[in-house]
């Protein structure tokens, strides 16, 4: 069985998936940011849900984002010492793959889209995707006036932002239980489980101080 969870946005998401890719059991946190408090109790849940122990998880899936720096810390180091402890493989997806695939089965979008997601200081995260939901560029992150579109945008950048994306549709978050599917179905690439950032920590470790140079006059 797959283990799916994905903590890239606020809210965390969590899905059990059999062989053949079909969710038994999936779970959402009821409280945003949270992920630390909430992503252990949310695994266990769809474990007692299923009638499965972490035994029976042949391999994990996990969102890479991108996303904010402490959500992805939480989502990728869980998954990443499940996979160590259980001897078994680790895939990374994009997030904002995981939403155009789910997008594109429910119908929501159909020809070439944008997935756009909250990546605060008035920024959106993006990607650009095709009719089937296969991404046609880079993740990236920008304001939103600078990528604005008429065309379809899932994500909640297109619910927070719609004076640059006027065709804001869902869905609005990711599903781990599309994830997995992304991962059992190869629709997606998969990645190594490492966090796509795009953007700096705000805590930086400071420069090194520069060495000095003696000036005219100083003893050699």
């Amino acid at each position: 069985m797959l283990l799916a969870l994905d903590t890239a946005s606020p809210q965390v998401t969590v899905a059990l998936l059999d062989d053949a890719g079909t969710v038994v059991a999936e779970r959402r946190s009821d409280e945003l940011m949270k992920h630390a408090e909430q992503l252990a109790p949310l695994i266990a849940a769809v474990l007692t849900e299923a009638g499965a122990a972490q035994i029976d998880v042949t391999a994990v899936a996990v969102g890479v984002g991108p996303g904010p720096f402490t959500g992805l810390r939480v989502g990728l180091a869980t998954a990443r010492t499940l996979a160590m402890v259980l001897e078994i493989p680790v895939y990374g997806v994009c997030s904002l793959d995981a939403l155009a695939l789910e997008a594109v089965a429910a119908g929501t979008v159909q020809g070439p889209f944008l997935v756009a997601t909250d990546a605060r200081r008035k920024e959106v995260y993006w990607a650009a995707y095709d009719e089937q939901g296969q991404r046609t560029s880079e993740p990236a992150v920008d304001r939103p006036a600078d990528v604005a579109s008429d065309l379809p945008v899932v994500g909640e950048g297109g619910r927070l932002y719609p004076d640059a994306f006027v065709r804001g549709v869902e869905p609005l978050r990711p599903s781990a239980g599309w994830l997995g599917r992304a991962v059992v179905t190869e629709q997606a690439e998969l990645l190594d489980p490492e966090p796509l950032y795009l953007r700096r920590p705000d805590a930086v470790r400071p420069a090194p101080p520069k060495p000095v140079s003696p000036g005219k006059g100083s003893p050699a």
